[in-house]
């Protein structure tokens, strides 16, 4: 838990995939930042053993899958029938699921990781900055990765659903900026979570990976929680359509 202040208090954040790894730890330092969190995922038994977790009294779980519209919908009614108002947005959600070569891949892959990680950000970015419109303020950050930068094995589909993300930010900033609304991503490599235990567990492999990094190890979730506070706070409140890389130097040498 951190001991910086992002001026967080009272404001109402969404945080999607908030029930496991990055999205859990953004959610526990927001609610250390004393703030209204409410956190989606897909399965009810790992947001009830999140919110065990973080046992707090500000935060309010969700169930719902974010590439479906109707489920988009009922969440944001939710929060609103709650709150009335939606501040922050954290579009966390990101799966993947190895591809060793396009050519081969079926359809039905490709349009299931780009639906939670693209389509997914799209359908509650929509939402939100409706919302957003009409209060005349909000912010919007969403969770890429440097794999929408850089084509790497296993990782193409995602890394094109990472490289639309980005896209989508400076798309969405353009437009909700007369409305003073704010949209930026981070794009952390490696973190160290259970989404990639895959890579960091392997002694060897993590041996290769760290090579590439000047820092000398792979991303920790605070790495990346902190730059999603400082987007979501009022001190990047002239920061919109960037994407701060998250990544320890990699992409600089």
């Amino acid at each position: 838990m951190s001991t910086l202040r992002y001026g967080l208090e009272d404001k109402v954040i969404v945080v999607t995939g908030g029930s496991r790894g990055i999205g859990l730890e953004i959610a526990r330092e927001l609610i250390a930042q004393k703030a209204k969190v409410v956190i989606c995922g897909r399965k009810q038994d790992s947001l009830d053993a999140a919110q065990e977790m973080l046992g707090a009294e500000n935060v309010m779980t969700v169930q719902a899958h974010i590439a479906k519209e109707e489920d988009v919908e009922a969440l944001f009614s939710t929060v609103m029938d709650r709150y009335a108002r939606l501040d922050v947005l954290i579009n966390n959600v990101g799966m993947n699921l190895m591809t060793p070569f396009i050519a081969d891949t079926e359809f039905s892959l490709w349009q299931k990781i780009i639906e939670t990680n693209l389509s997914g950000t799209f359908l509650c970015s929509r939402r939100a900055s409706q919302i957003m419109r009409n209060q005349q303020g909000g912010k919007i950050v969403n969770v890429s990765s440097i794999a929408g930068r850089k084509a790497s094995p296993g990782m193409g589909i995602y890394g094109i659903a990472k490289a639309g993300i980005e896209m989508l930010t400076k798309v969405l900033a353009s437009e909700l900026a007369p409305f003073n609304i704010q949209v930026n991503a981070v794009a952390p490599s490696m973190v160290r979570t259970e989404f990639s235990k895959p890579f960091w567990s392997n002694p060897d492999l993590y041996e290769h990976i760290v090579k590439t990094i000047p820092l000398g190890r792979i991303a920790e979730p605070m790495d990346v929680v902190h730059p999603v506070l400082f987007l979501a706070s009022d001190a990047a409140g002239f920061i919109t359509g960037q994407t701060i890389v998250v990544d320890g130097g990699a992409t600089a040498i």
